[in-house]
């Protein structure tokens, strides 16, 4: 499989994994364990825009170029260096590095390997779907610094596991390993090798209708929440933007063509 490599800023890479519509963003700050600095809020902020907006990807993994961390959180050497100003100023870059993951149209696979602590943890439960191998270790601990999760950990983990499973986790501020991780529904697939298992995964998801994939996404991350009848209008819409779509016109003919379909992705 040939591959192409983007570079943004210092910390961050996506590589396009070119026939099978895979592409990775790479958490690459190896010696500060993927420590979420001010810049490299940014490339993730930047990469997240550009993946957006290419409508050849059909899926997108994070993974680390770290064999200690998927990542490690905030930068707190960077944070202890700010002023209650800094602190501010920074914000919106932070939270553009965390609504960039969560807010990808497409389907998103996280590979987790060790550590994925605080924002790390909270930029894998943006993503979709959560692999993780033996050596992860997962938890938001954050109260135990003096702050809260604040990269959407106060609200998606209570989507994920429950309202009281993530009140005893967010505030005894503890790190689960991994079998009990899975155990506890922090991570979905247990895996030898996590970004292994994670592009395997990516690869039969890609195989998908582009517009399919991202239809039915959208259609479920706006309809968490709501009733069961607006939840059905919700899907109603997604389903009336893909019927009328050329995937969907492909897909019928390859059906009864008894042949792999060549989506249109649009």
């Amino acid at each position: 499989m040939s591959e192409s490599e983007q570079r943004f800023g210092e910390y961050v890479v996506v590589r396009r994994h070119e026939h099978g519509h895979v592409a990775e963003l790479v958490l690459d700050r190896p010696k500060a364990m993927n420590a979420v600095s001010t810049d490299m809020a940014v490339s993730i902020g930047a990469a997240c825009a550009a993946l957006a907006a290419d409508r050849d990807v059909r899926v997108t993994v994070l993974t680390s170029s770290s064999d200690r961390a998927f990542c490690v959180g905030a930068d707190l050497k960077e944070r202890n260096s700010f002023s209650d100003a800094d602190l501010v100023r920074q914000r919106p870059t932070a939270r553009g590095a965390y609504t960039g993951v969560l807010e990808l149209p497409m389907p998103t696979v996280a590979a987790v390997h060790g550590f994925a602590l605080g924002g790390g943890f909270e930029l894998a439960l943006s993503c979709d779907v959560i692999v993780a191998d033996a050596t992860a270790v997962v938890g938001l601990p954050e109260v135990s610094v003096g702050v809260i999760p604040g990269g959407g950990g106060t609200q998606l983990l209570p989507r994920r596991v429950g309202a009281a499973r993530a009140a005893e986790l967010v505030f005894t501020a503890r790190r689960v390993e991994a079998a009990e991780a899975r155990e506890l529904g922090l991570v979905d697939v247990l895996a030898e090798d996590a970004r292994t298992e994670a592009l395997a995964l990516a690869a039969r998801i890609a195989v998908n209708s582009p517009v399919g994939l991202r239809n039915a996404k959208k259609a479920m991350r706006l309809g968490q929440g709501l009733d069961l009848r607006a939840g059905l209008e919700v899907e109603d819409a997604a389903w009336r933007a893909t019927a009328f779509s050329g995937d969907r016109a492909e897909g019928v003919a390859a059906f009864n063509e008894k042949r792999k379909p060549a989506w249109p992705g649009e």
